[in-house]
């Protein structure tokens, strides 16, 4: 008898000590870096790899380039973002924006827009004398940003307008003109000719950057009313390219200082 509980004190200690066992080799292990190593690996038109991806994407390649090559209008001079308060460029995108959008605009809302209002960091190229091409347009305008109208109060148009005088930059600008005094203060704001009416809503088209606030634009975030055209900025451009064999720039005065 006293044999059998040796025996049984002893398979009990056993049984205990495989446990532990187990459950210490089934714990988590914890690894930690101590080394790592990195080799350059060359790509050259030798490589396989690279040739057969050349040749998989080069009759796309040679498509868009075709595309973007093909001769739309014509430009008699240059058109560029050079001035105090307005450029030929941004006179130019500022009155094709407003036309491109306006018609799309009248035609979903049967409403019609009041101003344009872009930036002018947001141009990036000229239109050069002579032949242009769908490329020209990128170039110009190389971001995706799409025609957003915003309903704005009169008291945001009169924001609007202490901003440019601020940012002393010629931004794009359509429908609305105003003068600066010597005191650096606006005077004569006139929306297409008319007084503005703090208590109307104006609408005013953007870029979707703009009407985000983008560019310290604020007056944007305090809008009424939103309307997304679902136009992009740089295809109002090469639609105002295939229509028109001339591209002229307005040089309208917009804004004036004494």
């Amino acid at each position: 008898m006293v044999k059998l509980k040796n025996y049984n004190g002893v398979v009990k200690h056993f049984v205990l000590l495989l446990t532990f066992i187990f459950v210490i080799s089934c714990a988590e292990k914890k690894y930690t870096i101590t080394k790592i190593e990195g080799k350059e690996i060359g790509i050259t038109d030798k490589n396989s790899e690279v040739t057969e991806i050349e040749n998989f994407i080069k009759p796309y390649r040679n498509k868009i380039d075709e595309d973007l090559s093909k001769i739309l209008s014509n430009a008699p001079e240059t058109l560029d973002k050079s001035g105090e308060w307005q450029t030929s460029m941004g006179n130019f995108l500022a009155d094709i924006t407003f036309e491109a959008s306006n018609k799309v605009f009248q035609l979903r809302e049967k409403k019609s827009i009041d101003i344009c209002l872009l930036n002018h960091g947001g141009i990036r190229s000229i239109i050069p004398k002579g032949n242009i091409t769908a490329r020209t347009a990128y170039e110009v305008m190389p971001f995706e940003n799409s025609a957003i109208v915003i309903g704005l109060k009169g008291e945001q148009i009169l924001e609007i307008v202490t901003y440019i005088i601020a940012e002393k930059k010629p931004h794009p600008l359509k429908g609305l003109t105003f003068a600066i005094d010597k005191s650096n203060q606006p005077k004569d704001i006139l929306i297409n000719g008319k007084s503005v009416d703090t208590n109307k809503v104006y609408y005013v088209v953007t870029s979707d950057y703009l009407s985000n606030g983008g560019d310290n634009m604020l007056f944007f975030k305090k809008g009424v009313e939103d309307y997304d055209l679902e136009y992009k900025l740089r295809n109002i451009i090469i639609d105002y390219f295939k229509e028109n064999k001339t591209i002229v720039a307005n040089k309208d005065i917009r804004i004036t200082k004494e």
